[in-house]
């Protein structure tokens, strides 16, 4: 599928959440794997800065928004993304999805306990979920050989059809590249601090806040000493770089390229996902 949305370079595709869920799992149930990226503006911002990262990102089968600033842009340029696709949310609605289609997934990534929390989580609220195995894998795992080595030879233990990766950006992305080559019949969902969320260790922001996109600033909040370079010096100039560039694209572009949502995307479709 062609990315019919593209924002500082990236291109993205114009799925719901509920498409996004029955195509991977489509896909698992037929035998075909591949890689999942869901950039917010801080991902986003790291990607169009690095073109290392940008062509990384490029190779990922599919890539959704997380993150209202993305979708504000996606209508300022005219081509307007169908809805946002949370990761906290979509590990929520893609369990559920799995558990009633009998594909079984793993958890990859998170602090030290965290990838069992979660799973101990999402089984409750989910009775019928196949957790086939957790794993966190300690720090700087991504230089040494043995710990890559570990995770392919639990994942080939483990078989499973979806694996949310929990690893940070862009070391859960480098991860996943790698591991859709290994194991060709299963999907990699680019995950973040979800694992971490879905384990109660993080708090979600409001519903209020999300739809206004402030989770930032709520997460702000909590970890103000970890995230106060990140998200104010760095993100907020580059959420209104990233506007601007839109409001830009829109009044120079002709009319023929300002299109509509891609065909097959659902405009309006409620999500079935979020948490309990």
């Amino acid at each position: 599928m062609s990315k019919s949305v593209v924002l500082m370079g990236l291109g993205l595709d114009n799925l719901s959440e509920r498409q996004v869920t029955e195509r991977i799992l489509g896909e698992v149930v037929s035998g075909r794997g591949g890689w999942l990226i869901n950039p917010n503006v801080d991902v986003l911002r790291q990607i169009a800065n690095d073109p290392e990262l940008k062509e990384l990102s490029r190779q990922a089968d599919l890539a959704v928004a997380d993150g209202m600033p993305l979708i504000w842009a996606s209508r300022l340029q005219r081509t307007p993304l169908v809805e946002r696709v949370p990761g906290r949310q979509l590990i929520w609605t893609m369990c559920r999805a799995a558990s009633s289609r009998g594909v079984s997934v793993f958890l990859l990534g998170g602090e030290s306990g965290v990838a069992v929390e979660a799973a101990a989580a999402l089984t409750r609220y989910i009775p019928n979920l196949d957790v086939v195995g957790t794993h966190c894998p300690p720090h700087g795992f991504e230089d040494d050989e043995r710990c890559i080595d570990y995770i392919l030879t639990q994942l080939y233990s483990a078989r499973p059809g979806v694996v949310f990766c929990g690893l940070g950006f862009p070391k859960q992305e480098r991860l996943m590249s790698l591991l859709a080559e290994r194991l060709p019949s299963t999907w990699f969902i680019g995950s973040g601090a979800t694992l971490t969320m879905a384990a109660g260790r993080v708090r979600c922001a409001p519903n209020w806040m999300q739809r206004l996109g402030l989770e930032w600033l709520f997460r702000l909040i909590q970890e103000p000493r970890r995230l106060f370079s990140r998200y104010v010096i760095h993100d907020l100039p580059f959420a209104f770089r990233l506007l601007i560039a839109s409001a830009r694209k829109r009044s120079l572009a002709p009319m023929s390229e300002r299109t509509s949502p891609s065909h097959g995307a659902e405009v309006g479709i409620a999500t079935d996902g979020g948490t309990p």
